[in-house]
């Protein structure tokens, strides 16, 4: 699935399990994080550039999946963001949740274009190759699924946010996300506006 998706669904679990912006917010990053093994494209597309030889996603291929797909990834990061909590056992508790609820996301619904296109999780990697998972009936990452789980986990999120006042934007900026949801509850107000 994409990070968007991961961002906004691990952002509901942690508005639902934690009681401080800080604990939110190390809660979120943990459901996300895995991605941050995808970032050799970048390092893919300008090595092409610079080189001005055909871009082969090298660093992507190689890492994505494997370096923070796995549990000694989700404890490292977990113990991680538990150290910087307020309430450390319940985050690290829950930082873990939504690391493997981004694994199973991608489990389920992280295929390529092709049939054939699967994305593994590794679940040992990067300290041991196996245990290697498939899912043969992988959604195709763009897939009707993976959009209807995003749009719905976008719904929710507009919806929590009119009655707990944050947003999933405050895991960037809490200034910014306070603009969002004072225009969010501005026009869900206008939308609900009750006659009399």
């Amino acid at each position: 699935m994409s990070p968007l998706t991961h961002l906004v669904g691990s952002w509901l679990v942690a508005t639902a399990t934690t009681h401080n912006p800080r604990d939110r917010k190390l809660v979120t990053w943990a459901g996300v994080i895995p991605d941050a093994d995808g970032l050799g494209a970048v390092a893919d597309v300008v090595g092409s550039l610079v080189s001005g030889q055909e871009c082969t996603f090298h660093y992507y291929q190689t890492y994505h999946h494997v370096l923070l797909h796995g549990w000694p990834a989700a404890l490292a990061i977990s113990t991680l963001f538990a150290g910087c909590a307020q309430q450390r056992p319940r985050v690290f508790l829950f930082c873990l949740l939504t690391f493997h609820l981004h694994l199973l996301s991608d489990f389920i619904g992280s295929r390529g274009p092709e049939v054939g296109d699967l994305w593994p999780i590794c679940y040992s990697e990067p300290l041991f190759r196996h245990p290697i998972w498939f899912c043969k009936h992988q959604w195709k990452l763009d897939g009707w699924q993976n959009q209807t789980i995003f749009i719905a986990l976008f719904l929710s999120s507009l919806w929590v946010a009119t009655k707990k006042g944050f947003w999933f934007v405050e895991a960037f900026n809490s200034r910014l996300d306070a603009r969002f949801v004072s225009v969010l509850r501005k026009w869900h107000r206008q939308l609900f506006k009750r006659d009399g």
